[in-house]
């Protein structure tokens, strides 16, 4: 689906010939499409904190360009900038994108921080047309000018010239493309002096690690700070590779959290902070050396770990045994509420839909997806056509759909075999190129698709010099891995991100 890893980026899910049929259907629409620059300006205010703001609305595309200088594809944009700014040097720019790979930016401009947002139930599917589209009292536009960018074949982002699939879609690929449109942007609107911050959702944070470090060694374009939303930098940690038991350690804590919103424990514990915290204790302690000793663990020991596993987790001991003590996320989001008849959300897991199959094994779907996805596509449309009045003859896309299969390939870290696509590397080498960058974690409780656990584990293993790891910090909500989708927790991510944004600035003072 959509963000975190929204179509199934670690599933192989392209077979080849059709991805070979993709490109070269692309590669024909990319000849005879122009490569022509549109833009459109309009003006707005919006009310944040008491503050009305004038802000100007660009939307528009930027063409990118290969080494030799020919036109490969023309990537979409909306820009949001104060208007009654006359020192640029003193108002901070950032750009946002979403994950996928292959989604586009739009849940985060019109969900989270753009100055007009999609209005959702909490938790609850959304009711079909028509939509309500209000002004965002938690835009960030009250601390920095922003701007959404689309990534290729989404949005109306699409391949022109001599361009391929092939150009953007890979992990390489796609952070030269939106390192060229950043560059591009930073030069065409004089913002060189401006603070520079990166905020991605989802593999849109794996996308800002590898991003962060190419633009300051490609442009030499420092950066104030990264806001990494929901997650991943070290794909193996989501990933239930056969043999590899840390992923059922990492899914735990986020086990227990969704356990304990969905009152399905026994002995409900008042704090979910408490729970997830004694949870964490036991995934990194008697579960982990359980789980090291595969086949010799004792029969005796193996029903001890069964019965902890489901004080933390709702599920019956009977079930957890024959699951050898490792249950995946499939199994557990329909198994949680089969007796209801429900399975639970991935990318958040407070959403819940009907089961059709009761006795299936693994969940059939993620009804988080159905429940926000026609709200947020619709009133998307209406506010580009309406109000930034662009694209009333273009199909914007939510996601890539079939342009093409995903190059997961990078170089092996000392020789070897591949490995899981990480960019932890990379991130750590941009703090250390730049000691001034700083880096914010926001985690969803109920996120069961980046889950919080894995997230900590990584950013305690950057191997940053110690004058260096005070300059991460991680925040916590109780939501999933959109967490704007809860009124309370959208309103604390406004505010931590405000906070980190003046923190970042003030940093280079120092």
């Amino acid at each position: 689906m959509r963000q975190s890893l929204r179509i199934g980026m670690l599933a192989a899910c392209w077979v080849t010939a059709l991805a070979v049929v993709a490109s070269a259907q692309s590669t024909a629409v990319s000849e005879t499409n122009p490569a022509k620059e549109e833009s459109s300006t309009t003006e707005h205010t919006v009310r944040i904190g008491g503050q009305l703001i004038p802000y100007k609305a660009t939307a528009s595309t930027i063409l990118l360009k290969n080494d030799s200088g020919e036109p490969i594809g023309l990537m979409y944009a909306v820009a949001y900038t104060r208007s009654d700014v006359k020192d640029l040097s003193s108002r901070p720019i950032s750009f946002f994108f979403n994950g996928g790979p292959g989604s586009a930016s739009m849940w985060l401009h019109v969900g989270a921080f753009g100055p007009r947002r999609v209005s959702t139930p909490d938790g609850e599917f959304t009711a079909p047309a028509p939509y309500k589209l209000v002004d965002n009292s938690e835009s960030l536009l009250d601390k920095t000018d922003m701007v959404f960018i689309d990534a290729m074949g989404t949005g109306y982002s699409h391949v022109v010239g001599k361009g391929t699939p092939a150009n953007f879609n890979g992990i390489d690929e796609d952070m030269s493309a939106f390192g060229q449109y950043i560059n591009t942007y930073i030069n065409r609107n004089d913002r060189w002096n401006s603070p520079k911050f990166l905020m991605g959702e989802s593999y849109g944070t794996f996308r800002s690690a590898a991003l962060g470090n190419y633009l300051q060694n490609r442009y030499t374009m420092h950066l104030n700070g990264i806001v990494l939303i929901s997650s991943v930098l070290d794909l193996s940690s989501i990933t239930f590779g056969q043999g590899d038991d840390r992923v059922y350690q990492y899914y735990l804590p986020s086990y227990a959290a969704v356990a304990w919103y969905h009152k399905a424990l026994k002995n409900r514990p008042t704090s979910l902070e408490t729970f997830v915290d004694e949870a964490r204790q036991y995934a990194k302690g008697e579960y982990a050396a359980a789980l090291f000793k595969g086949d010799k663990i004792p029969t005796a020991e193996a029903a001890a770990i069964a019965k902890r596993l489901s004080y933390f987790t709702g599920l019956s001991e009977d079930y957890l045994t024959k699951a050898n003590l490792r249950v995946t996320l499939g199994q557990f989001n329909v198994e949680l509420l089969r007796d209801r008849g429900l399975t639970a959300g991935r990318i958040d897991a407070r959403f819940t839909g009907y089961t059709r199959d009761l006795l299936s094994e693994t969940a059939q779907g993620d009804p988080e997806g159905p429940a926000v996805g026609g709200a947020f596509t619709a009133l998307l449309n209406d506010y580009n056509h309406g109000e930034l009045k662009f694209g009333s003859d273009k199909e914007y896309r939510n996601t890539s759909g079939g342009l093409g299969g995903w190059n997961w390939t990078r170089g092996v870290r000392g020789g070897g075999f591949p490995s899981a696509p990480n960019v932890q590397g990379d991130l750590t080498q941009a703090m250390i190129t730049n000691p001034r960058l700083l880096v914010e974690v926001e985690n969803g409780y109920y996120d069961m698709a980046t889950p919080f656990f894995a997230t900590e584990f990584t950013m305690e293993h950057l191997g940053l010099p110690d004058a260096l790891k005070g300059h991460v910090q991680q925040k916590y909500y109780e939501s999933g891995h959109m967490m704007y989708l809860h009124d309370a927790s959208r309103v604390k991510l406004h505010n931590n991100i405000a906070a980190f944004v003046d923190r970042a600035t003030k940093a280079v003072a120092q």
